[in-house]
C-alpha cells in the first residue's frame, strides 16, 4: 500500500479551496509548496497556524515541505539560502512533514556540470547537516537544469554526501524532459536511496507534462518495479497540467482531479492499494 499526497497548490492559490478538494478526492496527505499565492516557506507564524487548522478540519497531514530550497544558481550566495533551508525545517517541524523537497542548484547556461561539483556537494553536506540536526529527511528532485538532473549526477549527490538525511525524490517527467528513459536508465542505479515518488508524466518530443501513464515516463515499468521492491512511501501527485514553470506548476481542480484519476488507474492495473 502507497500513500497518495499531492502539490495541493496546484488545485488554487486558496488554501482552503486547496484542502476541500484535496480531501474530496480521498487524499489524507498533502504536499505545501505555497498558499494564499505565498511560499510555504514565507508564510508568518499566523498564516502557518491557520493552514494547520485547516488541515486539522479537513482531516489532512503534510507528507514534505515543496520547499525552493537549491533552486538558485550554483554561483549565488548560499549563506543566506542555508538559513533559508533551517527555516525550513523549522516549518517541517511545525507542521509534523517527514520530508522536505529540495534541489541541486541551477547551473549557467554553457556551463559543464561536472565544474560545479565540489561546490554542489559542499552545499549539499551542508543541507544535510540541517537536515540531520532536525530529524528530516531531505529528498532530492531531479529537476532539469540543476546538477542533478541524470540518474548518474543524482546518483554521484546521495552517494558522495552519504548522509541519511539525503534521499531520492523521484520524478519521471523531469527525467524525460532531460532525454532520459528513466525506468531503463535510472531505476537500478538510484532505487536503493529512492525513498519519496513525484507523479507525472512527459512526452520526450516535446517535454509536455500529461497525466501519468499518457507519456514517455515509463510509468507502469516504473511503479510495477517499486511494488516488486516493496515500495510502501508516498506518491505526491504533481500535475502541473494548466501551467509548469521554474518554481513550481499549475493545474486547477479539475485537471488535478484527472491526474489523481489517472494514477489510481495506474497503480489498479498494477495491484497497488492507495491509502
Amino acid at each position: 500500500m502507497w500513500t497518495l499526497s499531492g502539490f495541493v497548490d496546484e488545485i488554487s492559490e486558496d488554501f482552503e479551496t486547496q484542502c476541500s478538494v484535496a480531501a474530496g478526492l480521498g487524499l489524507r496527505y498533502v504536499e505545501i509548496r505555497s498558499a494564499w499565492g505565498v511560499n510555504i516557506l514565507d508564510l508568518d507564524d499566523a498564516q502557518l497556524a491557520t493552514v494547520q487548522e485547516t488541515l486539522d478540519r479537513h482531516g489532512l497531514k503534510v507528507s514534505s515541505i515543496g520547499s525552493p530550497i537549491g533552486k538558485i544558481f550554483v554561483d549565488e550566495d548560499f549563506e543566506p539560502h542555508l538559513e533559508r533551508a533551517r527555516h525550513a525545517a523549522d516549518v517541517a517541524k511545525t507542521l509534523g512533514a517527514p520530508y522536505i523537497r529540495l534541489f541541486s542548484f541551477f547551473i549557467r547556461p554553457g556551463d559543464d556540470p561536472k565544474d560545479h561539483r565540489d561546490e554542489v556537494l559542499r552545499r549539499m553536506r551542508a543541507l544535510a547537516d540541517v537536515g540531520e540536526s532536525a530529524a528530516v529527511v531531505l529528498v532530492h528532485e531531479n529537476e532539469k537544469e540543476i546538477y542533478g538532473d541524470t540518474p548518474a549526477r543524482c546518483l554521484d549527490l546521495v552517494e558522495s554526501v552519504g548522509s541519511d538525511a539525503l534521499r531520492v525524490a523521484w520524478d519521471n517527467a523531469n527525467f524525460v524532459q532531460c532525454g532520459v528513459r528513466p525506468y531503463t536508465e535510472g531505476y537500478a542505479l538510484l532505487r536503493p536511496y529512492l525513498a519519496y515518488l513525484q507523479v507525472k508524466d512527459a512526452l520526450a518530443g516535446t517535454g509536455v507534462v500529461v497525466p501519468a501513464g499518457e507519456g514517455d515516463g515509463q510509468l507502469r515499468e516504473t511503479l510495477a518495479a517499486l511494488r516488486d521492491d516493496g515500495y510502501t512511501g508516498f506518491a505526491s501527485l504533481e500535475p502541473h497540467l494548466a501551467d509548469q514553470h521554474a518554481l513550481g506548476g499549475f493545474s486547477g481542480p479539475a485537471q488535478f482531479g484527472r491526474a489523481a484519476r489517472a494514477f489510481a488507474a495506474l497503480t489498479q492495473e498494477i495491484g497497488v492499494e492507495l491509502a
